[in-house]
């Protein structure tokens, strides 16, 4: 029967379940080749020929494939249907072809589907074609182009920039969007402006809030009040005149249903709305396509196919009725620029499946199931109808004039089912107004405004409770008329907000750098690299990322520009389309960009700290408020500062070394750093420093008699019973129990001293007999335990672990419960307790439980799904042989086995 492959064992599942017994479908688990990580993988100087290897994990998958093709010699080729996809397939082909399971007679045929569903891959199979040459050769400069950047920037880092780990291609240029981010967040200097707003009660006692927007019969721009005075002036100006209603004009307007998704905006939403990594939402939406509950979630198309746009608009009509449905199909332009993302949006397989009906356990995919169901029937959905109020309200002497604006949904349409999220907060305007009529008084609503002005007050610290000259109430953050209904409030124009994941998604796409597929594997590099930290949803460069930002663009300019990066890409579309030749582009750029390479080779460390000195000096020596030269060492005061590099990253450190030690790190700290000292014990500083592995306490100062100072790191927070320590709340005494441990507890009755300490488990006490060869740990379960225990509680805990040893870390644990035997042999499935929850054992796979699954609850067919899923992640086995098979085995096949084991080690 014919050989089917795919990527992953979950895909083969699914499809096997559609063809039927008469085909034997396999899994590649991904790519089988890749270049070897050693120069010359490229040849730069024999046409850039490509020197590949199979991975050792993916050798006993090829050879699954080949001996599946001895009883049959036919091979379809169903990889995913992207650019990643088309050369899985073609280096199957090459692999295979290679070794010989291909042969001139065997059938080779490629076939691509844009959703798992029984009708898409019956189609696909009857519609096979030859692998796209085109997108293979993509494929092949994309590789290329990063094996190139990679392999030779990545160590001219790490002989200038010790600590720096590597540079890509478009790693780098996604960094830098990061950087400049964050320089032009410190570089911002923030205005001051005031808003005055009034609450009004209309004559049937409806209250409704307007703000300032004449003034002396000019209008006011944003700016035009400066400051408390002229916001004083303000308020009293609308407080002392009688206001009526000049206009209300209410105008009809409409809302339309945002696109159904591509990749980009679905990976924007899911953070925008659950908070999703990229590469979190990429997995989960993996799954979802596998399982065939959605299209295929690598695409830059937002075109439906007309068969589901017609069954969207059918479960729309049964959900929610005719009203909801358009009089016509609603038809989205496709993005593509290509023929590799020229497929479809991402959309449910099936309109009328919502995500109860799936039954979906694992929590992410619920969520990001039904986002993509809400969203794609909002798409053909009808657009909602609302009315906008303006209601403008004035003086008789026109000189003072007051807005306010509100809406009304006359017809919900797609809001009923979706609304797309917002990546920052906007001023509110949904707000619905009272009945309102031309020619009415208002009043003002006396005292509404007292707590928004309270609020102010809690923040100021110049506060005027009452009895000001002009009858008014005033903190140094508000101003508030004695009717407490007209408010002139302070605020400050924001610097541009730090970028998540979603908005630097959204970026990198508005600039044309990288793919849908690149996005989530790029913003994980930058993070693992250390390169940024994500606080909040929100990314912060880390030093070493700034120092390697301002490094490539002072000596790499042009590689991490965003024209040059766009163009580049814009080039390999070129080449993907079947328009270029991709031999070319690889020549051209290997030209200047070997040049780039040899120029900076030449270069001393020196000479590139220095110039980096120079470029982050802005940031690294800001202004003192006493007007001291900022490069002078505030220990020493003579030293000069510069920037230094580490395996560890840049710092910055006193020339006076080592007669002087002072240091500390490169971002944004100002002259005297994030270090400090919390105060003095026995003639000796207590220092609070950030280092390698967090934060720490340090007794004294290095010197050449003593260069390891006494110091210990804070408490990582371990579940509940170990909090952690924030470096924010370290006082001395805290600094100088933690500088205590290891704590001596006492002597043994039967000898040897007891101690305790923290540990990278969490807090334990530690003892060894005269006649044990090792020593033996306990952990405690309570934080406080490490400098508290006594002797009494330490000797009875040794003695109760002496006699229960496999209670230890590294033994055999006791299951909460035990499930029975794997449906498939192998062993009992048993769920376990573990430092990060509760999970599902068997064999050697461990899989842990969804968060709304308690270990009471756990079924045995949620855990071997469970354990399916986490076997398929790691590439590992998914079914053991039966322990029947096992015990037939011959043991004279040992002595064979020990010498494949040798042979292997070899």
């Amino acid at each position: 029967m014919p050989v089917v492959v795919v990527e992953s064992p979950a895909k083969a599942k699914t499809i096997n379940k559609y063809l039927g017994s008469d085909y034997t479908v396999l899994a590649s688990y991904g790519h089988v080749r890749d270049l070897p990580g050693k120069d010359g993988s490229v040849d730069t100087e024999n046409d850039f020929d490509m020197t590949w290897e199979i991975a050792s994990d993916s050798r006993k998958h090829v050879a699954a494939i080949a001996e599946a093709l001895k009883t049959d010699n036919a091979l379809i080729l169903a990889t995913d249907p992207d650019r990643e996809g088309e050369a899985i397939s073609w280096h199957l082909k090459e692999a295979l072809t290679k070794r010989r399971s291909i042969k001139k007679d065997t059938d080779v045929k490629r076939v691509t589907f844009n959703a798992i569903t029984k009708a898409a891959v019956t189609e696909a199979m009857n519609n096979p074609r030859d692998i796209d040459a085109p997108l293979v050769e993509a494929y092949l400069a994309r590789r290329a182009l990063d094996y190139l950047v990679g392999f030779n920037l990545s160590p001219v880092l790490w002989r200038k920039l010790p600590g720096a780990r590597s540079a890509g291609r478009v790693q780098s240029v996604c960094l830098r969007l990061v950087v400049e981010r964050e320089m032009e967040i410190e570089a911002f200097n923030p205005r001051e402006y005031w808003q005055v707003k009034a609450q009004f009660t209309t004559p049937r006692g409806q209250s409704f809030e307007a703000r300032l927007v004449t003034l002396a019969g000019k209008k006011l721009d944003r700016y035009d009040l400066e400051n408390a005075t002229q916001a004083e002036m303000a308020v009293q100006a609308v407080a002392s005149r009688a206001l009526t209603v000049t206009s209300v004009e209410a105008k009809p307007s409409s809302r339309n249903p945002s696109a159904p998704f591509m990749t980009s905006t679905l990976q924007q939403e899911a953070s925008r709305k659950f908070g999703m990594g990229a590469k979190q939402c990429m997995n989960a939406a993996q799954r979802l396509y596998e399982a065939g509950h959605i299209t295929y979630m690598r695409t830059d198309g937002i075109d439906m196919a007309p068969e589901a746009v017609q069954a969207a608009r059918d479960a729309i009509k049964d959900r929610y009725g005719d009203s909801y449905v358009p009089a016509s199909p609603r038809i989205y332009k496709n993005k593509a620029k290509n023929a590799q993302e020229a497929h479809e949006c991402i959309r449910p397989t099936d309109m009328a499946a919502d995500v109860e009906s799936l039954r979906l356990s694992e929590p992410d995919q619920r969520r990001l199931y039904d986002l993509i169901w809400k969203r794609t029937l909002a798409c053909q959905m009808a657009g909602a109808r609302l009315e906008r109020t303006t209601v403008e309200i004035g003086s008789d002497d026109k000189q003072v004039g007051l807005r306010a604006t509100g809406q009304v949904v006359l017809f919900d349409g797609f809001l009923k089912v979706y609304e797309e999220g917002r990546d920052e907060p906007v001023e509110d305007d949904d707000k619905r107004l009272p009945q309102i009529m031309q020619g009415e008084a208002m009043g003002f609503d006396a005292g509404a405004m007292q707590t928004q002005f309270d609020k102010a007050a809690e923040k100021s610290s110049d506060v005027i409770d009452a009895g000001d000259a002009g009858g008014m109430r005033k903190n140094g953050a508000a101003v508030l008329a004695e009717n407490g209904a007209v408010l002139g409030s302070q605020s400050f124009t924001q610097p541009p907000p730090r970028y998540t994941e979603a908005t630097l998604v959204k970026k990198m796409e508005e600039l044309g750098i990288g793919r849908p597929s690149t996005y989530a594997s790029v913003l994980s590099t930058i993070e693992d690299r250390g390169y940024v930290a994500k606080e909040k949803g929100r990314l912060i460069p880390q030093d070493k990322g700034r120092i390697v930002t301002i490094f490539l663009l002072n000596f790499f300019k042009r590689y991490v520009e965003y024209d040059f990066t766009a163009a580049l890409e814009a080039e390999l579309d070129h080449v993907s389309a079947g328009e270029a030749d991709f031999k070319e582009l690889l020549a051209r750029f290997w030209r200047d960009f070997s040049a780039a390479i040899a120029e900076t080779s030449e270069l001393r460390i020196s000479e590139v700290l220095d110039v980096l000195d120079d470029a982050l000096a802005p940031q690294l020596y800001p202004p003192r408020d006493d007007g001291s030269d900022p490069r002078i060492c505030p220990r020493c005061g003579a030293g000069q500062l510069h920037l230094k590099t580490s395996r560890t990253g840049g710092f910055v450190g006193c020339g006076n070394y080592p007669e002087c030690t002072y240091t500390r790190p490169i971002a944004g700290e100002g002259a005297e750093g994030d270090e400090r000292v919390l105060g003095e014990d026995q003639g000796e500083e207590i220092w609070l420093k950030a280092g390698r592995f967090g934060p720490y306490v340090q007794r004294g100062e290095p010197t050449p008699e003593n260069k390891k100072p006494p110091r210990a790191s804070l408490p990582k927070a371990r579940g509940d019973f170990l909090p952690g320590w924030s470096p924010d709340d370290m006082t001395l005494e805290k600094a100088l129990t933690l500088l205590t441990l290891p704590r001596e507890i006492g002597m043994h009755p039967e000898g040897g001293v007891v101690s305790s300490n923290l540990g990278r488990f969490g807090p334990y006490i530690m003892h060894q007999l005269p006649d044990e060869a090792k020593p033996v740990y306990v952990n405690l379960k309570d934080f406080q335990d490490v400098f508290e225990i006594g002797m009494n509680r330490s000797v009875e805990l040794l003695a109760e672990k002496r006699a229960n040893p496999g209670r230890g870390r590294g033994s055999a644990a006791k299951p909460l419960r035990e499930l029975g035997e794997h449906p498939e042999g192998g062993g009992a499935v048993s769920v376990m307790e573990g430092r990060y929850g509760p999970y599902v054992k068997w064999e050697k796979v461990n899989a842990t439980l969804p968060k709304d699954v308690t270990p009471e609850d756990v079924t045995m067919a949620q855990a071997v799904e469970l354990i399916a899923e986490k076997a398929a992640k790691k590439g590992g086995k998914k079914k053991a042989a039966p322990k029947k098979a096992a015990a037939k085995k011959s043991t004279a096949k040992k002595p064979a086995a020990k010498k494949t084991a040798a042979k292997k080690s070899s």
